[in-house]
């Protein structure tokens, strides 16, 4: 959808399509040999293109007098690109009309056609797969993208009856997109929040004016309906845990430092975190998320299974520290099975980083672990040297069995992948109490992981919770495989519609949406105010 200054100007579909078809088409020279020549130089260094154009005999897609509509419907979304947090200069809709307007000869018409082609191939890598390549901005998003293959790009939209459609049907079709896309246009046309909140805290009954710039700020957000009143009553308190719901916030209705730590991020920096989370929904694209599917967003500290479309638990998590080599990563894939009362192998990060220098200085350090060699055998600590190796050359691992303190608690949830990532319990059950939870070695911990078993095994018996407690039972480390893999979604969005339509907004915990944000900016990007 256009904003509305651009509906009102040059850039409308219709204004478009009668703007260009109302010229004649341009005179076409003897056999368009001109026009054929200057087409196929242009595109002789795209291979896409010019395998296109082979196959049609270098017809034209877009310069031709029959081709008003699918240049309409292009140029329109290209002009629109910016509303979606697009860097619309890739596909400058006013360039291309002037070169348009511009070409008297056939060799002109030639080029202006490549250039057609070449914007719309921009824009619909870009709006269906995203702006960047994410692990070349930050490398702990190792989400594996799909790119959409130009030739299968014009071929449909060459074959399609309805350009308009085969345009929009680029787009993500995930609901939050859209949502997210409308949030941006208001915060673009908002004139502010408000003054910032000057106080620390604020609860029930206090007066004077940072209440009403609490008041205030959550008029503007749509928290609270207009009323003068410069208390804090229970309308007031009422709107604040409004607030704190959509923010990740306790909701107990008083204004405490995180609430008003919230409330006073400028507005400008909420419209950059739903530049960015387009961006992350563009790179997941319209692949199905799964009719039951884990959601684990890591700056809401939160995971959720969710069945067609709806949550039906969620538990508290703990994430990687903000650290290198220890934040969790972002990635899909599927989750195959559980282990029971898991042994833990530690990682061969922490074993050289950690532990390898306290056992050089005392072979009886970290007694809890057993020494086992490449076979898994345990490896008794007398007969190892531990100071005669380095950390590259250190050849043994180490394990915890199961047990009550074992860091992995009393089940792990298992979507093999090549980071060695995975949910699971946990005896730091204080952590949990936290707000900012991350205290991970990247590893998913979960508050509530005995009930998350009981619900994922409830799709395949009929008593999930004996299933699950006569493998506990036992102290054995065991495997429970699921009958249906269930997709996994380790994702990191600072900005999320509620199913309300409320956008709520988190801390960018590792700092990587300020990365992803310079990122587009340096391609294009560009805000809605900074546009003028």
């Amino acid at each position: 959808m256009l904003r509305a200054d651009v509906r009102k100007g040059l850039w409308s579909s219709a204004a478009l399509i009668l703007l260009i078809s109302g010229q004649a088409a341009l005179a076409r020279d003897a056999g368009g040999t001109a026009y054929v020549r200057a087409l196929a130089e242009t595109v002789a260094e795209d291979d896409a293109l010019a395998a296109f154009y082979r196959e049609r005999g270098y017809e034209d897609l877009w310069t031709g007098a029959d081709d008003a509509a699918r240049r309409g419907a292009a140029l329109a979304v290209f002009a629109a690109a910016p509303d979606q947090g697009l860097p619309a200069a890739r596909y400058d809709a006013a360039a291309l009309i002037a070169a348009y307007r511009a070409a008297e000869t056939e060799g002109d018409r030639g080029r202006v056609e490549a250039a057609m082609s070449r914007a719309f191939l921009a824009y619909a890598r870009d709006v269906s797969s995203g702006v960047l390549t994410p692990n070349k901005v930050d490398p702990g998003i190792v989400r594996e993208i799909v790119r959409p293959d130009p030739a299968v790009l014009l071929r449909g939209l060459a074959a399609s009856p309805s350009p308009a459609r085969f345009l929009r049907d680029l787009v993500p079709a995930a609901p939050e997109y859209a949502r997210l896309v409308k949030e941006k246009l208001r915060l673009e046309t908002n004139p502010g929040w408000g003054e910032a909140i000057a106080a620390d805290a604020l609860a029930l009954g206090a007066t004077g004016p940072a209440v009403v710039q609490l008041r205030n700020q959550l008029i503007s957000r749509g928290y609270l309906v207009q009323t003068a009143s410069a208390s804090y009553d229970r309308a007031l308190m009422r709107a604040v845990q409004r607030f704190q719901a959509d923010s990740g916030i306790v909701g107990d209705g008083q204004a405490g430092p995180s609430t008003i730590a919230a409330l006073n991020v400028p507005l400008q920096e909420r419209l950059k975190s739903v530049v960015v989370a387009l961006e992350r929904l563009r790179w997941m694209g319209n692949a199905p998320r799964g009719a039951r599917h884990i959601w684990v967003n890591q700056p809401d500290f939160v995971a959720r299974i969710v069945d067609n479309g709806r949550t039906t638990f969620q538990t508290r998590v703990v994430i990687g520290k903000n650290v290198e080599d220890q934040r969790s990563p972002e990635f899909s894939d599927e989750m195959e099975y559980m282990v029971v009362n898991p042994s833990w192998g530690v990682p061969r990060s922490i074993i050289v980083k950690e532990y390898l220098p306290l056992l050089q200085q005392n072979s009886n350090a970290v007694g809890h672990l057993q020494v086992v060699d490449r076979n898994g055998r345990v490896v008794p600590r007398g007969a190892v040297n531990f100071a005669a190796y380095s950390a590259s050359s250190f050849p043994f691992g180490l394990r915890q069995p199961p047990s009550d303190g074992n860091a992995l608690g009393k089940v792990k949830f298992m979507f093999p992948n090549q980071y060695n990532i995975y949910l699971h319990d946990t005896p730091a059950k204080n952590l949990f109490e936290s707000e900012v939870r991350a205290y991970s070695h990247g590893c998913i911990r979960l508050g509530d992981p005995i009930d998350f078993a009981h619900v994922l095994l409830a799709r395949q018996t009929d008593d999930p919770k004996g299933l699950f407690q006569s493998e506990l039972d036992s102290a054995q480390e065991s495997s429970v495989s699921l009958d249906q893999k269930v997709p996994v979604h380790l994702v990191y969005f600072t900005a999320w519609p509620s199913l309300r339509g409320q956008v709520g907004f988190r801390a960018d915990v590792y700092g990587r949406d300020a990365r992803l944000y310079q990122a587009l900016t340096e391609a294009g990007v560009v805000l809605g105010a900074e546009r003028g």
